[in-house]
């Protein structure tokens, strides 16, 4: 069983209570359970975890390579100006393993500013637009590249 870590950057905690017209109204433990149940429907043994911190979303790369975790990962705030998680992404994605970026919102579709992934250019693909089913999405892509 391929074994996937599903990481959230910066306030992705608080899902459902944030901006719900933007965000929508599914709560951060309901993520965790639906990304857990989508992951076991398709194969995967998937780990979810969020943190408002940079340096632990680089070290959580950094496991990805050293353990062969695949990847799907919403980088939040981060998508726009993280170097530092953009070369750790890197790293995951050179040492063959499946990194897929998702976002909730479609970036494209609100402030210039987010318009700008650092993240995309290094990633296997970007979901977006979808709300929480862009994580069953990636998850879905996942399990079709692994096998």
């Amino acid at each position: 069983m391929s074994q996937v870590i599903v990481v959230n950057g910066p306030n992705l905690g608080r899902l459902g209570k944030r901006e719900p017209a933007t965000y929508g109204s599914t709560s951060y433990e309901e993520l965790v359970a639906l990304a857990t149940q989508w992951g076991a429907q398709l194969g995967l043994e998937v780990s979810v975890r969020q943190s408002d911190d940079e340096t632990q979303l680089v070290h959580w790369m950094h496991e990805a390579v050293d353990q062969g975790l695949h990847v799907v990962l919403n980088p939040a705030a981060f998508t726009h100006y993280s170097y530092a998680l953009r070369d750790a992404c890197a790293m995951v994605t050179s040492e063959g393993l499946t990194l897929v970026e998702v976002h909730l919102t479609n970036p494209h579709a609100r402030e210039e500013f987010r318009a700008t992934s650092v993240i995309s250019a290094v990633a296997t693909g970007t979901i977006a637009g979808f709300g929480v089913d862009s994580y069953r999405l990636a998850l879905q892509a996942v399990a079709t590249r692994v096998g």
